[in-house]
């Protein structure tokens, strides 16, 4: 238990350096309330119209597809690091990884989904 006491004060030390931040900025700071810093605000654009409209799926799926293939291709890393002392059967097991990931990339031209 006596190794965790580090931890716990430096918890406690973050949570009230926090605490008189956010206290001391919400007092000190200026207070200049108008029509314009009230507007939501994106990348300088004035916004026109209804934000609700509908987003095409597809950039959602591009999106998707790209976080799955970039986490596949994470677990090439340690293979290629290690290629030389893992043997032929690493190198069988990558190509049909590989295999995999290429008929995905088929499947999903094949069927117009990006």
């Amino acid at each position: 238990m006596n190794d965790y006491i580090p931890i716990l004060i430096q918890s406690i030390v973050v949570l009230i350096f926090v605490f008189i931040s956010m206290t001391a900025t919400s007092f000190i700071g200026p207070k200049r309330n108008n029509i314009e810093k009230l507007l939501p605000f994106e990348s300088g654009i004035p916004s026109i119209g209804n934000s609700r409209l509908p987003i095409s799926v597809k950039y959602f799926m591009i999106a998707i597809f790209f976080v799955i293939f970039d986490v596949e291709i994470i677990f090439l890393y340690p293979w290629a690091v290690n290629f030389r002392e893992l043997g032929s059967i690493s190198f069988l097991e990558i190509i049909c990884f590989m295999l995999i990931i290429v008929s995905a990339l088929f499947y999903i031209k094949k069927h117009k989904i990006i």
